[in-house]
């Protein structure tokens, strides 16, 4: 039995298509309601259960309930994949605190009340289970004009690598998806931003990506095999092993400087 959110289109529809495939039943979530309909519409055509349940990851009381409706629909929950996401671009000099309240509430926010609401009751099940955070080679390597989006999924990564140690124990595994380019609407994450959340000035343009663009039906394979094979990481690009090496060669290279 699993929950994903961000489910009405992307990666986050893949993984619950992906997930249902698996003979899981399914709980999607997302504030695209129309997209949530169509992700139920593609599984159920497949011999495959959903339930959509319209959600605003950033507003708690939104999650807790998605919670109650999925224990309630599915009685339990062994995957949760906390999928859904925001981009913005920009230069941190002229973000706004809108930008900020925005992309933290979704990237950031939006995984802690997913833990919140859904492990206390996965690990009483006793029966294990995985979480799957959804954050970006954005978490991994920084890159100018993304800073705002650099800051919420560094902050998933690091939360995701303490969650495996803390939960290992209760036999919940913890994987964190760290992907380059993918086919997603993510680029055009402005149609979903709160009219209260949006600068009254024309956001900039998005910023170029390096490496190839994959499909997210491929970006969700790779994490239901990571699911499976109990993997923290899930770097779906090679493109990104370049500037990783190079991140850690300047971290190594700052240690051994302060050597007499």
């Amino acid at each position: 039995m699993g929950v994903v959110t961000g489910g009405a289109s992307g990666i986050g529809r893949s993984l619950a298509e992906g997930l249902a495939a698996e003979g899981a039943a399914i709980v999607v979530a997302d504030v695209d309601e129309a997209g949530l309909s169509e992700t139920v519409k593609r599984i159920e055509a497949r011999g495959g259960r959903a339930l959509a349940v319209r959600t605003d990851v950033s507003d708690r009381a939104q999650v807790q309930a998605l919670a109650d409706r999925a224990f309630s629909a599915l009685g339990r929950v062994h995957v949760l994949c906390n999928n859904a996401g925001v981009a913005i671009w920009g230069g941190l000099e002229t973000a706004t605190h809108r930008d900020w309240e925005w992309t933290l509430g979704v990237n950031l926010w939006g995984v802690i009340h997913g833990l919140e609401a859904f492990l206390p009751r996965m690990i009483a099940q006793r029966e294990g289970g995985h979480v799957v955070n959804t954050a970006s080679m954005a978490g991994l390597i920084a890159s100018q004009g993304l800073g705002i989006y650099n800051t919420s999924k560094y902050a998933v990564v690091g939360l995701s690598e303490t969650l495996a140690k803390d939960l290992k124990s209760y036999g919940i595994g913890v994987s964190v998806l760290c992907p380059m380019g993918v086919a997603t609407q993510i680029r055009a994450s402005e149609r979903n931003r709160p009219a209260k959340l949006r600068n009254e000035t024309p956001a900039p343009a998005p910023v170029d990506l390096i490496g190839r663009t994959l499909d997210p039906d491929t970006v969700a394979a790779m994490t239901i095999a990571a699911i499976k094979d109990n993997r923290l990481y899930v770097i779906t690009h090679e493109e990104g092993l370049e500037p990783l090496r190079r991140r850690f060669q300047r971290l190594e290279q700052a240690i051994l400087a302060r050597k007499p």
